[in-house]
């Protein structure tokens, strides 16, 4: 298990199960989002995120037509992302995580839109843009 919470520690989370993609993301609404030049992520079953408090202060805002972002209300902390494209998927904000998952980050995504003074400096295999959904880590193929 690894526990997790928001800036201000209302909500409180732990995970389980964790899958295996972690990735940056560089899109315009991740940017915004969490406030930086891009967000790191883990995508990961629904039911491996377990909330321990403070389950009435995650409010949702719907970002773009089928996908919705979860923040804590009392502090702004973002803390994961739905999608209706990823049924029975989450996006976990990783920013939040007390411990260090078992896994790296292996791609930044959306870097045709990565911020303009952001230089990527490792060897991450970069995707400029994505015309289908992200897979889950329990599929096949690559996107």
């Amino acid at each position: 298990m690894i526990n997790g919470s928001c800036l201000c520690g209302t909500v409180a989370y732990q995970v389980s199960g964790v899958g295996d993609s972690m990735y940056y993301c560089h899109c315009r609404m991740c940017r915004k989002a969490s406030g930086s030049s891009f967000a790191t992520n883990m995508l990961m079953k629904e039911s491996d995120l377990v909330i321990i408090s403070g389950e009435n202060f995650i409010k949702g805002f719907n970002s773009s037509p089928g996908e919705t972002r979860y923040f804590c209300s009392e502090c702004g902390s973002p803390l994961y992302g739905k999608a209706q494209a990823r049924k029975g998927m989450v996006s976990l904000r990783c920013g939040g995580l007390d411990e260090a998952p078992h896994l790296e980050p292996q791609i930044h995504l959306f870097t045709d839109w990565k911020a303009p003074w952001y230089r990527i400096a490792d060897s991450l295999k970069q995707i400029p843009d994505l015309k289908l959904p992200i897979k889950s880590p329990t599929d096949s193929g690559s996107d």
